[in-house]
């Protein structure tokens, strides 16, 4: 039994989802239920962490990768993609144009290596970009997020001590079974779940995230991936529907979800996320916008509060794609940045600008001060035509 809006109605007042509420509430198709998750996500959005968006750089500096996902792009038998590492300038050029526009923070992704160059090139990067981006705004420089996947303790804490301060490392899946299904053996699902624990335990912001609508995945393990978040108490979440790639591994005859069921449970992910975890960071990812040219706009009213515009540069951005779609592969950093603020002003929301944007989860937790952001008293001026399709395209929904 899927449920209704008087279900949801009083799940929300309740306070408390079970697994079983989780599992309805993804089930379901009542266009008025769907409504009230949304409403009622965006509600506790706005009491516990405001209504500003935080922005995030994305630096994706390197597609050179050790792992061998089945369903990844960059994956390390994908002999067709061309790798490339950006150089110690690049990545600090991109980070310093961050600052610049006001940005706030960067996120660092790339494959994975374990390799001590790579950690020693990435903890240099890490203190390059703390001194390049030191300003008057922001005395300690950009927030850094990382990205670049399963390392050992030892060196977790160099990057945290080198600057970096919040790290995104997205197990897939709760299901120890699927993530057997989806990636070779010699990467576990254990292992990626001890990371995770790891990252706390060195004083890391975590996040991690899932793919929604992975072929043969159940409401069942949606609901049990909520419910691990809350397990592991995460501080940030980056999920968004499952994209196959034309050079990945998946097996041919797996059946993928249609765009509208994949799209349809990525939202009621966010919502239910916020809900059930109230003050955590989740970001409205570019896998929402690879489907729908304003779903980053939709998570944001299903109680996102993050959003990372590309700024990898031009000559490479294209050969790092881990599925196929992903948009914005030929728009300039600054073409991006003209485009937000009326996307995000189009749904009422507005940006955080020169600000890291932290977890408010994680400051309560460690007893620090939470402040809910104000909108500005003078806004930017939107971007106007920007704003008018993405109201259109909402309209329509």
């Amino acid at each position: 039994m899927t449920a209704s809006k008087a279900d949801i109605e009083r799940m929300v007042a309740a306070g408390e989802w079970r697994r079983e509420d989780l599992v309805r509430v993804l089930g379901t198709q009542d266009a008025d239920a769907i409504e009230t998750l949304r409403a009622a996500a965006e509600a506790t959005l706005l009491a516990r962490v405001g209504a500003g968006v935080s922005l995030r750089g994305l630096i994706e500096f390197s597609n050179v990768c050790i792992s061998d996902c089945l369903y990844c792009g960059i994956r390390m038998h994908n002999r067709k993609v061309e790798r490339y590492t950006l150089t110690d300038d690049e990545i600090v050029a991109s980070a310093r144009w961050c600052a610049e526009m006001g940005y706030g923070s960067v996120v660092l992704q790339s494959g994975e290596r374990r390799d001590a160059r790579f950690i020693g090139r990435l903890v240099d990067n890490v203190r390059a970009i703390k001194e390049a981006t030191r300003s008057e705004r922001q005395p300690d420089g950009v927030g850094i997020t990382l990205c670049v996947g399963e390392q050992s303790r030892e060196d977790y804490q160099r990057l945290f001590d080198a600057g970096a301060h919040r790290y995104l490392l997205r197990l897939e899946t709760s299901s120890p079974e699927l993530f057997a299904l989806i990636h070779p053996a010699r990467q576990r699902f254990e292992t990626r779940l001890q990371c995770l624990k790891t990252l706390r335990e060195v004083g890391f912001q975590v996040g991690t995230g899932v793919m929604i609508g992975i072929p043969g995945q159940t409401l069942e393990q949606l609901a049990d991936d909520l419910m691990l978040f809350r397990t592991l108490d995460i501080d940030m979440i980056g999920m968004g529907p499952y994209i196959p790639h034309a050079a990945a591994a998946m097996p041919a005859d797996w059946p993928v979800a249609p765009v509208e069921t994949r799209m349809d449970l990525a939202f009621k992910m966010i919502g239910l996320a916020r809900l059930s975890l109230g003050d955590v960071n989740i970001a409205a990812t570019t896998a929402l916008q690879a489907l729908d040219p304003v779903g980053r706009e939709r998570g944001l009213r299903f109680g996102a509060n993050v959003i990372m515009p590309q700024v990898t540069p031009l000559s490479v951005r294209k050969q790092y794609t881990l599925y196929d779609g992903k948009p914005c592969l030929e728009d300039s950093a600054g073409q991006c940045a003209t485009c937000l603020e009326g996307r995000i002003a189009s749904v009422g929301r507005f940006i955080r600008y020169h600000s890291w944007g932290d977890s408010a989860h994680f400051a309560r937790r460690n007893d620090l001060p939470v402040e809910l952001p104000q909108a500005p008293a003078v806004p930017r001026l939107p971007n106007v035509r920007a704003d008018k399709i993405i109201q259109l395209h909402l309209k329509q929904d």
